[in-house]
């Protein structure tokens, strides 16, 4: 009987509180909800516009295959329809009218740029612009290889008409799918056949930069999806970054291969940690949230080396903070190695990167004095000392770093270092003669365009 009395006594101490403060609230000139009391009809709209449901019932005739793909995802479950990212103001200079909404006041286009993904996903968009997946993926295409992939892969040098659409060929089918391009726009405000599709740091006529679908394939947009190493395989292999081939051979992607149909894929960013899977792939390392680390689409955050580029130097400006780069990547290792396990890895990683450096800082001393006196010849695609310099660089020498920097030692050792040396030796066997006979020879002795 105490404790019943006890009972009610508390609660009616607490009964008279909860009305004191609500009281008070009623009184109070700041209204924190609205009075709902007094509405005689309260409306909750749920389901899609007329118009969205006009754009989904027609395109499950046209492209059943899309709106199959789309009402299994996420964007289908929230209510976010074709009509919410394709539909663009009149005035944007992509707006155009399928025949759809021809006649109507609804203007849409088949692009979408990151800047239609940033109304729902700010954070996110941000973080990629400051990514190296965004305007300095393209860069390359939209500025510096306009003479290889038109002039050279495009025929122009064997007679190939300058002007003739198949000299773009190769920017289409290879360079731009992976880098990105620049979207020109025909007469009708769509895209040019030759300007897209294309990669990860496509430029759109908005002034969006980046493609989200690379990652997140239209129009499931899966997050399982992005999390998979094949994602990132799509761009990120064959010989001059075999980054997939690394991290299949790795004893991340070793367990990967065995184990990973067993993982929880579907967790929340953020919720995504060590017991979902039991080893990383490329989006834990590089852009999940684990431990104290945050989620992030900035890819370039938790590196230290640039190991793209002749010469490997601490990230800096734009791309990235190589300093504090590596101690985020620290604090990803840590959470599956001992201190002890991941100091040797980067202790590795570093003396890799200072021997490749080794190596790039000798030849280009030898180039260099070639070049002082005339003993270069000026189309370097037609000189083998140059063409031999090239795949140090950009095959071997790459191969050498990423595969020390994602534990691959077939790659790092039989296809990095072990070529690395022997392509060393003929530079310095074409380097010696033509220093002592003040000549270029007359033909190569480069017998193979792809050292491999």
């Amino acid at each position: 009987m105490r404790v019943c009395g006890l009972f009610r006594c508390v609660f009616l101490i607490v009964l008279a509180t909860f009305l004191c403060f609500s009281g008070a609230l009623a009184q109070s000139k700041k209204v924190l909800y609205p009075d709902l009391a007094k509405t005689k009809e309260l409306i909750i709209t749920r389901g899609y516009s007329k118009a969205a449901l006009q754009c989904i019932q027609c395109h499950a005739q046209k492209t059943p295959g899309i709106v199959e793909d789309w009402k299994s995802s996420s964007m289908a479950r929230a209510g976010v329809s074709c009509y919410d990212c394709h539909v663009v103001p009149k005035s944007s200079p992509m707006a155009s009218q399928c025949k759809g909404v021809k006649g109507s006041n609804i203007f849409t286009s088949p692009m979408v740029s990151p800047k239609t993904c940033a109304r729902c996903h700010p954070s996110e968009v941000e973080q990629f612009e400051k990514s190296a997946h965004a305007a300095l993926a393209s860069q390359p295409v939209v500025k510096g290889l306009v003479k290889l992939w038109r002039n050279l892969e495009g025929g122009v040098f064997a007679g190939m008409d300058p002007q003739s659409p198949l000299t773009t060929a190769p920017r289409q089918s290879g360079c731009q799918a992976c880098h990105g391009s620049q979207v020109k726009l025909g007469p009708d405000h769509r895209p040019t056949k030759d300007s897209w599709p294309g990669g990860i740091g496509h430029r759109y006529p908005d002034g969006g930069i980046g493609n989200c679908t690379v990652c997140h394939n239209r129009h499931a947009f899966s997050i399982a999806q992005a999390r998979k190493p094949e994602a990132c395989g799509k761009c990120h292999l064959g010989p001059d970054h075999p980054n997939m081939e690394i991290y299949y051979e790795s004893a991340h992607g070793q367990k990967y291969l065995t184990e990973g149909e067993k993982w929880n894929w579907e967790a929340a960013p953020d919720a995504w940690e060590p017991g979902d899977y039991t080893a990383p792939t490329c989006a834990t390392c590089h852009m999940s949230g684990i431990g104290d680390l945050s989620t992030t689409h900035n890819v370039t955050e938790r590196l230290k080396w640039d190991l793209v580029h002749k010469k490997s130097v601490v990230r800096s400006g734009q791309r990235g903070d190589g300093i504090r780069g590596r101690k985020l990547m620290r604090k990803v290792c840590l959470n599956c190695h001992s201190s002890i396990f991941v100091e040797a890895h980067f202790n590795k990683l570093d003396n890799s990167v200072a021997l490749y450096n080794f190596y790039w800082e000798k030849t280009a001393a030898m180039l260099s004095q070639l070049k002082a006196k005339g003993l270069l010849k000026k189309d370097k695609w037609n000189d083998g000392i140059q063409e031999l310099a090239y795949y140090l660089w950009h095959h071997n020498g790459r191969r050498a770093r990423q595969g020390a920097a994602m534990a691959g030692p077939d790659y790092a050792h039989w296809h990095g270092f072990f070529q690395m040396f022997q392509i060393y030796k003929d530079i310095q066997a074409i380097y010696n003669y033509r220093l002592k006979n003040g000549k270029i020879e007359d033909l190569s002795t480069v017998m193979s365009t792809g050292p491999y």
